[in-house]
């Protein structure tokens, strides 16, 4: 990596524009042969654009973000990135002039791990048709084994200066290893605090207890998917996710849902998902949207038709809000820096911090109490109190006194809070000070359970690919050759790296019929939907919206007349089964009864005497 002088700045090799006005130079790939281009990100009515030309393929000119006001905001946040002191290629010299085709990751890489990902199957027993990782049927199965799956555990937590803390286990769908209970310990013993589980649920709806299982055995938080409220924006749980909250309820395990946003599919259903997990927030802690990446099973040529970014998807929650959230009420995640630095400037200790990409994610908290909406912003000044910790961080860090810096935080604290708009159940100034001051992060978790989490992330594909995207990437695949990937060249360049590698140690489906004899690879889940919908619990779940358009009711299933008349006589002939089967009881009680009357009246009947020097005479025998 190159440091600036009097910096703490990683720039890269390649490019050194990251956080520049536009338009800006940066590096893209040509979406028809792969290869390495110069590219610009500029703006044009109002929207972001990436554009580079292929001497091959001629020009490719992509949104990039549908809002350059609030790409300008969320620049503003592009922050310093301490880099690397450990990297998986760094035996082969690659310092990443070569990215986004030498991964692994490279001396070039910008930042730590702050969430990785481990593949433990590709096996799923849905056929998504937006489905991002595609596992094609047929392919030889790819199931890394406990000691693989335990090595790249050791790899991620060997990570310097920070080893790695939270690990997603995903898929295809993990729920159909029967050893997963095993995989989630390993990952505990490994000294992983956070463990999410990366599922469609439809395994944890139709096996009661299964949730608790993994609950017990580590698993944090459930990553759902829940693509809408209806059976026409979610066609892949819908009918199960009932089952599956509350089967987490019981487990008391978190969940945060996962909606994958398409335009014109399921775009205009959003508030109704935030109103979904409102009704739900004691066990739904947040929600992740992540616009749809045109990779995998997604047809490239509906991008235009169906392509929603960060900020279309921001504004679809005011529209649909009836600006009760509000596009001013998202930040870039990495304005959390802020609050990371001034932990490292007053302990002296490096901590886990987000210094990913402004472009790549934006979020917001959003509180409900006595029946109303209040996202933080509305009575936290988040943009000023982060700026005021910047300076303090820098007035340490220019020799001033940790003592009386820490002071200045506690005096100043309650002038970025509007008391009266403040929730009454929130003590947000002892909170603040208490993890910031004393490290004490156990109100964190109050905060957590107070609030529902509405969160962003745009993940690449190879029309809107930006190398200074992946050289800041924080999310990442570990695979059994021992190299980490970000994401976006994991799934986006897959010939290189998933299905590369995933072949290189995947079996036959012989060879993995020899070991999993009782299982079906090709095995794909059928609902009955009708049954599933005429379920009290379905019912309650998809009740009327409370929050965002009370009272709004969304388009969900109605069991066909066919089904409802078939249960109606199933139940019918059930009660006159029970009814027959009473009736021949009865019988048979009344039957026993007289039998036992008559042995009984027999048993008293005294035995005749004869007469004195008469002989008794024998009864005659019935013929």
């Amino acid at each position: 990596m190159v440091a600036v002088k009097g910096s703490n700045t990683h720039v890269s090799k390649v490019t050194n524009t990251y956080g520049h006005k536009m338009p800006y130079e940066t590096r893209s790939i040509c979406p028809e042969c792969k290869r390495v281009l110069s590219a610009t990100v500029y703006a044009k009515k109002e929207v972001v654009y990436i554009k580079r030309k292929c001497p091959k393929h001629g020009v490719f000119d992509e949104i990039y973000w549908e809002s350059v006001k609030e790409f300008d905001r969320a620049r503003k946040y592009a922050n310093d990135s301490r880099g690397l002191k450990t990297s998986n290629v760094s035996i082969t010299a690659n310092n990443g002039s070569n990215c986004p085709y030498d991964c692994g990751l490279c001396t070039n890489h910008h930042n730590h791990t702050g969430l990785s990902n481990i593949a433990v199957t590709n096996r799923c027993d849905l056929s998504c048709w937006y489905c991002f990782f595609y596992a094609k049927e047929g392919d030889p199965i790819y199931e890394p084994s406990l000691q693989q799956i335990r090595t790249m555990l050791k790899n991620l937590r060997a990570e310097m200066p920070v080893p790695t803390n939270a690990v997603q286990f995903t898929g295809g769908e993990p729920t159909l290893r029967k050893d997963l209970i095993e995989i989630i310990k390993i990952a505990k013993e490994e000294g992983y605090e956070h463990i999410q589980l990366n599922t469609h649920g439809v395994n944890i709806a139709n096996n009661p207890g299964l949730a608790k299982q993994l609950r017990d055995a580590g698993v944090s938080t459930l990553y759902l998917s829940f693509d809408g409220t209806t059976p026409q924006t979610n066609p892949k749980n819908h009918f199960e996710v009932p089952r599956i909250i509350d089967e987490c309820r019981k487990a008391h395990m978190g969940v945060v849902l996962v909606p994958t946003l398409i335009k014109g599919v399921n775009d205009s259903d959003i508030a109704n998902i935030i109103d979904f997990a409102m009704r739900n927030i004691d066990v739904v802690r947040g929600i992740d949207f992540q616009p749809v990446s045109f990779v995998g099973r997604m047809p490239k040529r509906l991008r235009e038709k169906q392509r929603i970014t960060i900020p279309g998807a921001i504004a679809k929650i005011q529209e649909q809000s009836g600006g009760l959230i509000k596009e001013r009420d998202f930040f870039g995640i990495p304005c959390v820096s802020s609050v990371t630095d001034f932990i490292e400037a007053i302990t002296g200790n490096i901590q886990f911090s987000l210094n990913t990409h402004f472009a790549c994610g934006a979020a917001t908290y959003v509180f409900v109490e006595e029946g109303k909406v209040l996202p933080l912003p509305e009575f936290f000044d988040v943009e000023g109190f982060f700026k005021y910790l910047k300076e303090r961080s820098e007035a340490i860090k220019a020799g001033k006194s940790k003592h009386l810096e820490a002071a200045k935080i506690l005096f100043s604290i309650n002038s970025y809070i509007d008391k009266k708009k403040l929730p009454k159940s929130l003590g947000l100034g002892k909170l603040i000070f208490d993890a910031l001051i004393k490290h004490d992060y156990s109100a964190l978790g109050e905060f957590h359970t107070k609030s529902l989490f509405i969160g962003m992330m745009h993940f690449m594909d190879l029309y809107n690919y930006d190398q200074q995207r992946v050289e800041r990437c924080q999310v990442h695949y570990a695979m059994p050759d021992g190299r980490i990937i970000p994401f976006c060249a994991f799934n986006v360049i897959p010939e290189l790296y998933r299905d590369k590698v995933q072949k290189q140690f995947a079996v036959t489906w012989e060879e993995w019929l020899a070991t999993h004899p009782d299982q079906d690879p090709l095995m794909k889940y059928k609902r009955d939907a009708d049954k599933l919908a005429n379920e009290a619990l379905y019912k309650k779940i998809y009740s009327p919206n409370k929050y965002l358009n009370p009272g709004f009711q969304s388009a969900i299933y109605t069991p066909s007349q066919e089904y409802l008349d078939k249960l109606k006589a199933q139940e019918e002939a059930a009660l006159k089964a029970v009814a027959d089967l009473a009736a021949k009881e009865k019988a048979a009680l009344e039957r026993a009864r007289v039998r036992a009357k008559g042995k009984a009246s027999k048993a008293k009947v005294p035995k005749a005497k004869a007469a004195k020097g008469k002989p008794v005479k024998k009864a005659k025998k019935k013929k």
